[in-house]
């Protein structure tokens, strides 16, 4: 019990450096969405080109920071590990970056970006390449104060540039001709990749002294074990990218272009709301994960990861439920304009995606510890076809709900995918009646409430207590072990 108190803690703390920078960064929704700053069109045609973002940025990594993982704990020499995959990516981002900018006009109109942005975008494409193994390392070695302070500084640069350029920037240019010279009009889609780069290169600039501390040998018999370990996750990942943001990208091609912009605007603003469960799945995520490299050769860690997924299902269930009731209160402070409202109908979708995806993630253990990479790539490949082939099906009819019921999906599948190999080839004794219970309650609550009874809260709040009595009393007993262990 002590470790899971352990775990615990690395997650608060892990947590702190997501949750808290995503939180920071939910101020930026509110500004994006404001009248004033950018059209309902506008935040669209941002938020299409963050969905090419997350894209380039799996490419960009192609699987190393799980391969450093999993040698890291793997190898007896930890040094060579690290110096390797740093060299690995420090190349390959050069290289690949550096194609991009000769064929950068070609790339501009293969995915219908305007070059003035996709210069910026390449910059802090390789900016935060070069921090992908400085980041793992840090985890790896257990120092999450440091990676949360530098995560955490990251987006509140981001937020402070924003914040400035977006809405003081104008007025002070009009009393102070230092200030004039750097406003432009009609720039405030730049502007925001201006703070996305300024925040990158403080980052690596606090990472430097990673570099310095490394031997830069390169073990090239070392590289290609970590690359046929990395590659499968590198499919998995563009997969997973695909059903992470692809939604965006075909909503552009799929639907007439002059409301295109704006259904995506809609979507990808209601789409926050669904942020509370991502911020608690990433959160536990990057907590686990070293975790489970780490314990993977103790004493039957079966019997722990059975406890952790069920950990996880009780308390992202009351998330869920918690933030279905509540949806209506959040979106004023999150979503600026009503004109996003329309798209609230699928807040219960993503969240139950979310959800579905954060236990895709807690089940991946078995293929991870176990080198079976390539189901990882399988699954999320699957997952993708469903993703496309749906979206495909369900944009040119019903629009953004489409792409929502996509999602959950794609995502509820690979789910049940990797529950079902994980049983065959690493078998986890899940309590599958009480993980059963949350998930399937949880959701029809959820579901029942929101397209029947939203809005009327003695029902929904009703609900919810009931739901916390139910998790408590099932889960008192570890509770209370959990807090007497050290």
């Amino acid at each position: 019990m002590s470790g899971f108190k352990s775990l615990f803690k690395q997650t608060f703390i892990y947590g702190l450096a997501t949750v808290l920078p995503r939180m920071l960064s939910f101020i930026l929704v509110p500004l994006y969405t404001d009248p004033e700053v950018l059209s309902v069109a506008e935040y669209g045609r941002v938020s299409f080109i963050f969905a090419y973002f997350v894209l380039f940025n799996v490419v960009l990594a192609y699987g190393m920071e799980t391969a450093f993982f999993r040698f890291f704990n793997k190898e007896d020499n930890q040094e060579k590990v690290t110096s390797t995959s740093a060299i690995s990516l420090i190349v390959s981002s050069f290289t690949l970056l550096g194609l991009a900018f000769l064929l950068r006009n070609q790339i501009s109109t293969l995915i219908n970006i305007e070059l003035k942005y996709l210069n910026l975008i390449f910059i802090i494409l390789l900016l935060d390449a070069l921090v992908i193994i400085p980041f793992a390392w840090l985890r790896a070695t257990a120092r999450p104060m440091r990676y949360a302070v530098i995560k955490i500084l990251n987006v509140a640069i981001n937020l402070g540039l924003s914040v400035f350029l977006l809405i003081y920037l104008k007025d002070l240019s009009q009393s102070n001709s230092v200030f004039n010279s750097i406003y432009k009009p009609d720039f405030e889609i730049s502007y925001i990749f201006i703070s996305n780069l300024v925040a990158s290169a403080t980052t690596l600039l606090l990472l430097l002294s990673f570099y310095s501390k490394i031997e830069f040998k390169f073990d090239t018999v070392l590289w290609k074990k970590m690359m046929r370990y990395a590659m499968p996750v590198l499919i998995a990942g563009v997969a997973y990218s695909v059903n992470e943001t692809f939604d965006r990208i075909l909503l552009e091609k799929l639907l007439p272009s002059n409301i295109a912009d704006e259904q995506i605007g809609m979507y990808s603003a209601c789409y926050k709301l669904a942020l509370f469960m991502t911020l608690f799945a990433t959160a536990f995520r990057l907590g686990i994960e070293p975790y489970f490299f780490s314990h993977s050769k103790t004493e039957n860690p079966q019997k722990n990861y059975a406890k952790i997924l069920e950990y996880f299902v009780a308390f992202g269930s009351v998330i869920l439920l918690s933030v279905v009731v509540f949806a209506d209160i959040l979106k004023p402070y999150i979503i600026r304009s009503e004109a996003y409202y329309k798209a609230m109908w699928i807040v219960p979708f993503i969240l139950l995606a979310n959800f579905c995806l954060g236990i895709y993630h807690n089940l991946s253990v078995w293929y991870k510890i176990t080198d079976r990479t390539k189901f990882g790539a399988y699954i999320s490949i699957f997952g993708a076809i469903v993703t496309l082939v749906l979206n495909y099906i369900l944009i040119p009819k019903i629009g953004f709900k489409g792409s929502a019921i996509a999602t959950l999906a794609a995502y509820a599948i690979m789910m049940l995918l990797s529950f079902y190999f994980g049983r065959k080839y690493y078998p986890i004794p899940y309590n599958l009646k009480r993980i059963a219970l949350y998930f399937s309650l949880s959701m029809v609550l959820s579901m029942l409430y929101f397209y029947n009874f939203r809005g009327n809260y003695v029902i929904g709040i009703g609900a919810l207590i009931v739901f916390l009595g139910l998790v408590f009393q099932l889960e008192k007993n570890e509770i209370k072990q959990l807090l007497k262990s050290k």
